[in-house]
């Protein structure tokens, strides 16, 4: 098979025909994209998709078990580093990358962490120590070097007045903008970021979409950037490319990749052919952006369409289980456009009580061994609180008997079997460790905030 990837002038990074297999386990199966010089190229998808597999490939913490990833300096210099050691990679590939979780050195002050990622040029102007020692003016100007260009940084990430203080005691955004700042001293001309805006808030966000931004304009930095949050992902990057399951599904604009029914489904947990039914019935509708009609699918828009408009029937905005999802999908459609041209009621009108959803004639006796008619006391947990349990699933759970977390807990091998079966999973529930996760929130007896996981089927 030919590579998608050809010898591109404008490519600083081609990635070609990857694979990265773990015994029996194939992570990534013959990948090929490239990142743009001098652009924001971000690698987004479910959890699990392969992504930060991708990047330790490229940072030489993996070798691949296939492929070439070719990385060309502006000097016109390429190297292949698949057949590179991780700290050559940084020396003479130039390349830098963050981790999802912070790396910081904590004890050490705010412009200690800088001067740390600048130990090659300081030790080599020393002489290894001997020179600097010796006070010889070569060292003195490398010191005075490395102080202004950790200042210059420390300007950029507002943190200027912190600069003697250890770093472990920033606030969680400070540190993050620290760490980019930290491999931004090692004058990469390939900047590789994994999930950077995890943990921040909406203020934090757009102060490194400010910062990402300043870098790729400023410095002609290229950056390849994982990523969890849509608003950083949509609003940055020149170029996105979603992987499920270790292979490519969409590669392109933001806008396309976006509206791309492959990359809805590897999101929402849908078939293809259903969600290419959903988008024809939000454009019959009126729907103009895609994303909004997918969020029709979502139990919780259904109830805040429900909310807003009191007068629609339950029944016109929640199907009845068992319905086919592409026909749930056009339900969905079809209650909100008629929510948007029905007259308003009085806020004081009573909201009628939603109908909990029964399981279906499809459910055989003794498939899931707890299932349930009905939820207990009439209402059911918020499964989706549950890593890797999404609206749609939520309500296949929901259709086949399952509504609390104790149910969950308390499935043996047989009705993880079963329940495999019907989620169209193969050793997920195990892989994502739903039980443990259940009996936790059981175990809680309340409801904590929803986390952000990306890969919610």
């Amino acid at each position: 098979m030919v590579s998608e990837v050809h010898n591109n002038p404008a490519a600083i990074l081609r990635v070609e025909r990857l694979s990265m297999k773990f015994g029996g386990l194939i992570a990534i199966n013959d990948l090929n994209f490239e990142a743009k010089r001098g652009a924001i190229t971000a690698l987004i998808g479910p959890n699990g998709a392969g992504k930060t597999t991708v990047f330790n490939c490229i940072t030489g913490f993996y070798k691949p078990t296939e492929g070439m990833l070719t990385m060309t300096r502006q000097n016109g210099e390429e190297y292949l580093l698949e057949r590179m050691a991780d700290f050559v990679i940084t020396k003479k590939a130039k390349v830098a990358r963050t981790f999802q979780n912070i790396r910081l050195f904590s004890g050490l002050t705010v412009l200690e962490n800088l001067l740390v990622a600048q130990h090659n040029p300081l030790m080599l102007s020393s002489g290894f120590t001997v020179l600097g020692l010796l006070g010889f003016p070569t060292y003195k100007k490398a010191a005075a070097d490395a102080i202004e260009k950790a200042r210059f940084w420390l300007e950029k990430i507002n943190l200027v007045d912190r600069a003697d203080d250890p770093a472990g005691d920033l606030p969680y955004g400070a540190q993050r903008r620290l760490e980019i700042a930290r491999a931004m001293c090692t004058d990469p001309e390939l900047l590789c970021l994994d999930e950077p805006a995890a943990g921040l808030n909406a203020r934090e966000s757009a102060e490194l979409n400010k910062l990402l931004l300043d870098i790729r304009d400023e410095t002609g930095t290229s950056i390849l950037l994982i990523e969890h949050d849509m608003s950083v992902v949509m609003e940055i990057s020149d170029h996105v490319v979603v992987l499920e399951y270790g292979t490519k599904i969409s590669d392109g604009t933001p806008e396309s990749v976006k509206n791309d029914p492959k990359v809805i489904a590897a999101y929402l947990g849908v078939e293809d052919e259903e969600v290419v039914e959903l988008i024809e019935q939000a454009e019959a509708a009126g729907v103009d952006d895609i994303t909004a009609a997918v969020d029709l699918l979502s139990t919780e828009a259904l109830h805040e369409i429900e909310e807003a408009h009191p007068e629609m029937a339950p029944t016109a905005l929640i199907p009845a289980a068992g319905t086919p999802k592409a026909k749930r999908a056009r339900t969905a459609v079809a209650g909100a456009q008629t929510a948007k041209t029905a007259p308003g009621k009085s806020r004081g009108a009573p909201t009628p009580a939603r109908t909990p959803v029964k399981p279906t004639g499809a459910t055989k006796a003794g498939v899931i061994s707890n299932a349930l008619p009905e939820p207990r006391g009439g209402k059911a947990d918020k499964l989706i609180l549950i890593q890797g349990i999404g609206p749609v699933n939520e309500r296949k759970l929901n259709a086949h008997g399952i509504f609390h977390f104790d149910q969950i807990a308390a499935w043996k091998k047989a009705d993880i079997i079963a329940a495999e079966a019907y989620l169209d999973f193969d050793g997920r529930i195990a892989r994502e460790d739903w039980i443990g996760q259940a009996k936790r929130l059981a175990r809680e007896g309340r409801t904590p905030a929803p986390r952000k996981t990306g890969g919610a089927k």
